[in-house]
Formats: structure tokens, sequence, C-alpha cells
């Protein structure tokens, strides 16, 4: 294997296990000779993980490749610590080839140290050393002289120079505790680098385990809620604190109730601890400076616990303003947000959001890295992360909005979740496809669960993990407890609610004297009561949230037109119709538009026309049932076939933004059938 191979290799087995980084934490890099295509001669090169990488994932694509000699001449020309974030401009200087990716602040601790491979990780165990009041102390009495400790200083050049100092004063030494922040080692090969990176975090956990307090969280003040009863809680409480969370921008979602977190929460010290905010940047660039902790029991009243987490946000928000207020200069970026990341339900677990599911994910899993780091400072002595104005340094640094200000435009529906009934096939998977390619989380609901479950897999298959996505649920919309069951299930798989397609329909067509009682209920069951049910179930999380939201009908274009052995479905769909306008008239103080859909004639793709209604559809008309779409286009103005896909269309155009002003509409998708224009 060659240098980059083996470095990739070392980066996937470290960044691959939860106990050695988080996820996109930390980087690694490797020294090597290759020649260069200009002179022919060798050149000396340093190849490191790139600015926003992932070890676990890392491609060769996401490493930076630079010129050692021009890297380790910047010390030459380095201004001091007051004016090292220039030093990061300087690096692209220094790259080497097309391509790659952006260096990142850590470039320096990895090219000024004099050691061929070397790796900067942040493990819970090796964080918790370094937060713990006597982290310097700790450090000496667990490693001895092999690692050695470093004071906290803020990411950058000086930090480098800091560790290359440290290597070359002690060469018996494998590695480091940066104070406060993590771990760094280094090794002559990949192999030995690996080795004495899991060699400080192995022994850093295994000091913790047999000299750490049992309970340093304290004494149990709160039970734990029976699963069942907790997920019914958190399903009741989430559109609200979504609808909090998002007062400056909305916000998904993510519930977490693993073991780690309800037991801290349930603990006496968890109140004190989660005040302390946070230590590793990693952390607290994710989580902010500290979450929002609500202060009553799991078995308070639900009014009680709602009215009380309103209180609780007002007050996150003027203290979040304050700390902002206490650090910032003028140079300082505006502040970006004053809504709190992590929300803490004693009883209940955590509440996470993000821009989309996945950084609302990934901020849940590093506050529980946060735990950890405060179970282990705190077993073997006090956890103290470093000072709230650096970490304002940090969180506010220009360098960070940097970042974010290269991050790509966001999708149209981003931060929206979707809802679609009937989603398993035809218009339904359709539209699933076109909300979440536009940005949208999509709940997939239909009564068949393998249909569902395989639209969701299809819709995530290009994510780190499909739930990020989309997620199925199996619901039949006839069935008032499931449709309930349904919209709690996507409250606590994205948060909320903002967007329901009523899609879910079937249709038996027949003249009316052969039209039963039990066809007539079946059809207005699925269509008008179901629609109904699910929009009522859909209400109550919107208007929860505050955060506005859209429904739409797929109706019909039989909702206006009068067809012939067919007055079960059309009178289901104009029904539908009627309730749109309803609706719109009901919802729109609440900021929940409702519109309609009117298609005609979606043979291809569809799951109705392929349940035996085509060929009903295609005898009423004298034509063969391969045919029937042939037939349709040819009866419209346009002469053109529908398509789920246009339909899918139809409902991106009234909820992508541009119609913002726009309820009560039925938008016709027929290809023009005069006969059905509105008026």
């Amino acid at each position: 294997m060659g240098i980059v191979d083996d470095l990739l290799k070392r980066c996937h087995e470290l960044g691959g296990d939860p106990r050695n980084t988080n996820y996109a934490g930390g980087n690694a890099s490797a020294k090597g000779v290759q020649p260069d295509p200009v002179t022919g001669g060798d050149v000396e090169l340093m190849w490191v993980k790139g600015s926003g990488g992932d070890l676990g994932t890392l491609k060769e694509s996401g490493l930076a490749v630079l010129r050692l000699d021009r890297l380790r001449a910047l010390v030459n020309v380095y201004p001091g610590v007051e004016r090292e974030d220039e030093m990061v401009a300087a690096f692209d200087f220094c790259l080497h080839g097309k391509g790659g990716a952006a260096p990142s602040i850590d470039t320096a601790m990895h090219g000024l140290v004099d050691a061929a491979h070397v790796d900067h990780l942040h493990p819970d165990s090796g964080i918790a050393i370094a937060t713990a009041a006597d982290g310097e102390e700790l450090t000496r009495r667990i490693f001895g002289d092999r690692v050695v400790w470093v004071p906290w200083r803020r990411p950058g050049f000086q930090l480098g120079l800091d560790i290359a100092a440290i290597k070359k004063d002690n060469p018996q030494a494998i590695g480091c505790v940066l104070g406060g922040h993590g771990i760094t080692a280094w090794g002559a090969t990949s192999e030995e680098a690996q080795a004495n990176s899991l060699d400080i975090i192995r022994t850093a956990e295994a000091y913790i385990a047999e000299h750490g307090r049992p309970d340093p969280f304290g004494a149990v003040i709160h039970g734990t809620l029976p699963e069942a009863e907790r997920h019914e809680r958190a399903a009741a409480l989430f559109p609200l604190i979504r609808g909090l969370a998002s007062t400056d921008r909305p916000q998904v979602g993510h519930y977490t109730d693993s073991p780690e977190v309800l037991d801290f929460v349930a603990r006496a010290e968890h109140p004190r601890l989660a005040a302390l905010g946070t230590s590793c940047p990693d952390h607290f660039l994710r989580t902010k400076v500290r979450p929002l902790v609500l202060d009553l029991p799991p078995t308070a009243p639900l009014e009680d616990v709602k009215a009380r987490l309103r209180e609780l946000h007002e007050a996150y928000r003027e203290e979040y303003r304050a700390y902002y207020e206490r650090y910032a200069t003028e140079d300082s970026p505006a502040m970006r947000g004053a809504d709190p990341v992590i929300v803490l339900v004693p009883g209940v677990g955590m509440f996470s959001f993000g821009k989309d599911k996945q950084t609302a994910r990934v901020a849940g899993e590093f506050y529980v890295n946060a735990i950890n780091v405060m179970r282990g400072a705190e077993a073997l002595s006090t956890y103290a992360p470093i000072a709230e104005s650096e970490k304002f340094r940090i969180e506010y640094w220009e360098l960070e909005e940097a970042k974010l200000r290269r991050m790509p435009k966001p999708k149209p529906l981003a931060t929206r979740v979707a809802f679609v009934t009937g989603g398993g096939s035809g218009i339904g998977a359709a539209t699933a496809h076109r909300l979440a390619a536009e940005g949208a989380c999509v709940v997939v609901a239909d009564r068949d669960a393998a249909a569902a479950e395989k639209v969701a897999a299809e819709l995530g298959a290009s994510a780190l993990r499909a739930s990020d996505v989309a997620v199925a649920v199996a619901v039949d919309v006839t069935d008032e407890e499931g449709i309930a069951a349904a919209l709690r299930a996507a409250v606590l798989a994205f948060g909320g609610v903002d967007l329901v397609v009523n899609n879910a329909g079937l249709s038996l067509s027949k003249p009316l004297l052969d039209t039963t009682v039990a066809d007539w209920d079946l059809q207005h069951d699925v269509m008008a009561r179901g629609s109904f049910l699910v929009s009522r179930e859909a209400a109550r999380v919107m208007i929860e949230q505050a955060m506005g939201g859209d429904i739409v009908y797929v109706a019909s274009k039989n909702s206006i037109f009068a067809g012939p052995n067919n007055i079960a479905y059309s009178a289901a769909k104009a029904d539908q119709a009627h309730q749109v306008r309803l609706l719109a008239a009901e919802l729109g103080e609440h900021g929940v538009r409702v519109n309609g859909i009117n298609p005609d004639g979606v043979v291809r793709g569809s799951g109705i026309f392929a349940g035996g209604w085509g060929a009903k559809r295609a005898a009423v008309y004298g034509v063969p049932e391969e045919k029937l779409g042939e037939y349709y286009a040819q009866r419209t103005l346009l002469k053109r076939e529908v398509l789920p896909e246009h339909v899918a269309n139809a409902v991106f155009a009234l909820t992508g933004g541009d119609l913002t002003h726009t309820t009560g509409l039925h938008v016709p998708v027929d290809a023009g059938v005069a006969a059905a224009f509105l008026r």
C-alpha cells in the first residue's frame, strides 16, 4: 500500500470507532516523498485531512496535500499569536497539485511536528482528562512522561508550534493531552501512530474505569418514564420545542433517549454540569455553549411543562444575547441566533436541532460525547471546561464564519418535514422523491409497509444514514388511531410536520345502479374521511409548532367534471376539493396554507389504475387498457399524457416558496380538460 492508502486505512479504523473520536472530529496526516511533476526531483509532501471531513468516511479527495518546505518556511513569517489567523490563508500557497480539500486550522499541528505520521483526536476519555480541574497532574499520574500536558490554546499556528516544541523536548513521548480539547499522538510509521493514539485512549479509559467514582453525577433525583410513556410525552412536547428552537430560523429535530442521556438528566448534578457547557471546540460549535434544561420532574402535568419550556426558552435567548454582548467586538460576526440546539428533559431525553436531520442528529451525538466527558472528569476530579470567553472566540471566529460562508445554499425545502400518504407507489412515490430532492425530510406513509420502506430506502440511498432523509410508516388512512400513531412517528423522527400531501386513494368504477353502499363507504372512508383525519392530526402538530405549514390534497379533475359510471369516486373527490377551501379558511390564521391538485388520467405508474380501475375505465371508453393513457392524452387540449412526476411537480410548485401568499387554490394537472376548467 502507498502513503495515501495507509493514511486512509488509519483514518477509517480510528474514525470508525466512536470511542476514538466524534463524527467529523480530529484529523490525521502522513508525510512522504514523491517526484515533483515539474522538476522531476523529489519533493517532501504532507497529506492531511482537510477542513470539514470525517475520518471514518474520508476519501482521497478529502485530503489536503501540501509541500512541507513551504509549510515549514511559514515559521519565518509568522507574525505572532495575535495575528495567527493570517496563516490559514498562507496554507493555500503551500498546496501541491490540483484538487483536494481546503487545509484546516490544524494543518500547522501536523506539518510542524517532526514526525512522519500525526493523529489529532477527540476521544471522550482523553477529553475527560483534558477538562479535569487537575488535568495536568492526572496526565502525569496516568501516563508518566510518555504523554505530555499542553495547556489550553485555541487551535491554530501557535498550538502547532507548541506541540512541535514539546515533541522535540520530550523524545520519549508518544503524544500529548491538549488542555480542554483532546489528544495528539505521533509515530514513525502509520501503524505506530495509530498504536500510540489507541494506547493513550485505552489507557485513559482503563484509568477512569478503575479509579473513578461510581456515581459522578450524584444521586438519582428524577425517575425515567417507561419507554412507551416516554415516547408518548416526547411526541407531545417535540413540536412545541421544535417551534421554540426555530424562532430565529427553521430547524429539523432529533430525539435521543439513550441510556447515557437518561442517566444524566436523572441525576442531581446535571443542572450544574449542563450550565458549565461543553469544552472541546468540536462539541460546542455543534451544541452551542450550553443546553436548555427543563427544571420540572417527568411527572409534571403536560401543560405545566409546556408553559415552563416557553419561559425557559425566553430566558435562554436573553442569556445567549447577553453572552454575545459580553464578548463581541466591532469585528465579531453578527449573532447567528439565540435559540438552543440541545434541550434536556428529565425522564424523557434529549431534543437536538439543526439545519437538516443529519446536523440535528450529529449535534445530539456530540452532546452524548460531552456527557461522557463530564462523567469521566467528575469521576476523577472536577469538570472544568475552558473559559466562556474562549468559547466565544471560537464560536464567533472569523475562520468559522468563513467556513459557514463556503457552505452550499440550502435547497428550497430544507428544514421542511413532509408527510405523504399513499407514498409507496404512483403519485405518492413520485411526490416523495421530488420533495426529498428539494431538501425535505420525508415520511412515506402507506398501507403497504414494504412499499413504503422501499421508497424511503430509495430516498435515503445517497445519505450517510437513510433515516436522515426519509422514514416509512405503515398506516391505513381509515384508521383514526393509526393516523395519530403515524403522525407521532413522524414527530419522533424529525421533530414535527410542515407539509402534508393527502394522496392515498382508490377507485371502483361502477354505474349508479351497480354501486353498493360498501363501495360508497370504502371510497369515502379512504379519500374524504382519510384526508380529513390526516389533516386534523397534522394541523394539531402545525399549530403547536407555530411555524406555518402546507397541506396539499391530491384531488381529481373528477371533483369538477361529471364523468360516467363514477359516482362514488367523483363524489369523494368533490368532498376533498371542498375540504381544501374549508381548511384554507380555518387554518390561515395559523399560517397553514391548504391547496389542491386536480390530476386527470395518471395511468402509468398509478396504483389505482393497476388495481383494476384502468381496465374498468378502458371498458367505459371502449379502448384497450394498454391504450388508456394515450386515449386520455388525446382528449386533452395539449395532447399530452399526465404522469406521476407531473403531479409531484405541482406539489413542489405549491410548497417550494414561490407561492407563499396562495391558499385555497386548485391546480389542474390534466393537460387541459376544458370540461374541468375552474369557474
